[in-house]
C-alpha cells in the first residue's frame, strides 16, 4: 500500500495527488465518505453517486449511437405530449 502526504489547507481543503485522481477517475464535485477509525486515523473513500454513474453510462451509450442530448430532449417532449393526449384527452 502506497502512502502520500497531503496538507490540510484553509476551510479544511485537502488536495489529492494528481496520480491518485487520475488512477481512480476522481473529478471536482465527487463525494467522499470519511470513516473515523479512532486514534487520529480515518479512511476516505469515494462514494459514487448511482445517478452520476448511470448518467455517465447513458452519455457513453448515446455517444456510441450518435445521439445528441437535443435528440433525447425532443423525443422526451414528443412522448410527454403523446402521453398527455392519450391519458387526459382520450386521443390516439
Amino acid at each position: 500500500m502506497a502512502s502520500e502526504i497531503v496538507q490540510l489547507r484553509q476551510k479544511g481543503v485537502l488536495t489529492l495527488p494528481a496520480e491518485l485522481r487520475q488512477k481512480y477517475g476522481l473529478r471536482p464535485g465527487d463525494v467522499f465518505t470519511i470513516v473515523d477509525l479512532g486514534d487520529g486515523a480515518f479512511v476516505l473513500s469515494p462514494r459514487v453517486s448511482t445517478v452520476a454513474r448511470l448518467g455517465d453510462q447513458l452519455a457513453e451509450k448515446l455517444e456510441e449511437e450518435g445521439v445528441s442530448v437535443e435528440d433525447v430532449m425532443q423525443t422526451l417532449d414528443e412522448e410527454r405530449e403523446r402521453y398527455y393526449r392519450e391519458r387526459y384527452l382520450g386521443q390516439n
